[in-house]
């Protein structure tokens, strides 16, 4: 409340101090003999403000609920309009007349009659639909704003909602899939069982209070990685697992759990549910913000297959839309293998990007 009165007496300080140049400008070139032409120019506009200001906010609370809110018939609106500017022009000529003619030219005489000249009513009609029309002007600009503000608002929540139901889609996917793995060793009565229980409680700790942040260091996301990796590990024992690792800052903020399905898709579908001969290199480097991430595995009956992303591929990618302005994801096939190539430019993070915006 206090903002809108303040936005107001501001508005109309703003219009009577350019009123009053205007008049200062006719007065002087009228009646350069006057000493008090400042007084003049002010007076003038103080008695011909009640009518601006009646009909402007007879504009902006009236009519603007008639055509908006309650949607009256034209007719009905026109009428009303045409009423209240009429009144407006009434004492808006009353002033004219009967305050600054008399102040002007003294000895003159005036009667009711010179309230309805046509000239001089037009001249009324321009005076106070100028202010009128830039007040609503003014009015629908701001209520664009405020309209653009909601609806980037409205996007952002719809956008941070869909990222987290993203997640929370990966996330027993993940868990799903490492439930097999302990099932397949406890099934073996393997002495390896209870350390996989271990790494997962780790993992299932991480995803309870870190996956609803924005962005995680990346030395997090490796040791999750390296979780993962170690319970794979153990239940395929005959892997050839390669990581590589070139990174230049461990802190830099990443989005969490953005590349462990990657890693995983590669064990899903790339052991073909055996222990055979089967083969995964993964590649990380970060420089500079610049991330590039490499994952190849050995594909098992690759002719029956097709290139597809499944759920968790097509997840992460709609996450990286979300998250990051740059990046790219090439998923494909070799000859005896299946590839994910992954390039983020980290500094893109749209989330960083607005924070720093609105601060």
């Amino acid at each position: 409340m206090k903002n809108q009165i303040l936005r107001h007496l501001l508005f109309w300080l703003a219009c009577i101090l350019q009123n009053t140049l205007l008049e200062y400008a006719w007065i002087h070139s009228t009646l350069s003999y006057r000493a008090d032409i400042i007084y003049m120019a002010i007076a003038f506009n103080l008695a011909l403000l009640p009518s601006k200001i009646l009909f402007t906010y007879f504009a902006l609370y009236i009519l603007d609920r008639d055509i908006i809110r309650e949607r009256k018939r034209t007719l009905y609106i026109v009428l009303k309009a045409g009423a209240g500017l009429f009144i407006a022009i009434v004492l808006h000529r009353i002033g004219s007349v009967y305050y600054i003619h008399r102040m002007e030219f003294p000895d003159e005489a005036v009667s009711y009659k010179h309230l309805f000249i046509i000239p001089w009513m037009l001249v009324s009609l321009l005076d106070i639909g100028y202010g009128a029309g830039l007040a609503v002007a003014l009015r629908l600009f701001r209520m664009k704003m405020v309209n653009l503000k909601t609806e980037k608002d409205l996007v952002k929540d719809k956008l941070e909602t869909e990222l987290k139901f993203l997640k929370t889609q990966i996330n027993p996917h993940f868990l799903f899939n490492t439930l097999n793995n302990i099932y397949a060793l406890t099934r073996k009565k393997s002495d390896k069982a209870p350390e996989i229980i271990i790494r997962l409680s780790k993992l299932l700790r991480f995803m309870l209070y870190e996956t609803s942040k924005p962005s995680i260091p990346i030395a997090e996301e490796l040791l999750i990685l390296d979780d993962y990796l170690h319970i794979e590990k153990i239940r395929y024992h005959h892997i050839k697992l390669s990581f590589e690792k070139q990174v230049d800052d461990y802190t830099q903020p990443i989005g969490p759990l953005i590349l462990l399905p990657f890693i995983e898709n590669a064990f899903k579908h790339g052991t073909g549910g055996t222990n055979g001969d089967f083969w995964i290199t993964i590649k990380l480097a970060l420089q500079n913000g610049q991330l590039e991430f490499n994952v190849t595995n050995s594909c098992v009956n690759q002719e029956n297959e097709k290139i597809k992303e499944n759920i968790g591929l097509a997840n992460v990618r709609r996450q990286l839309e979300l998250m990051y302005k740059e990046f790219t994801l090439v998923v494909g096939s070799l000859e005896h293998c299946f590839c994910v190539d992954l390039r983020i430019n980290l500094f893109s993070n749209k989330r960083y990007s607005n924070n720093r915006q609105i601060t």
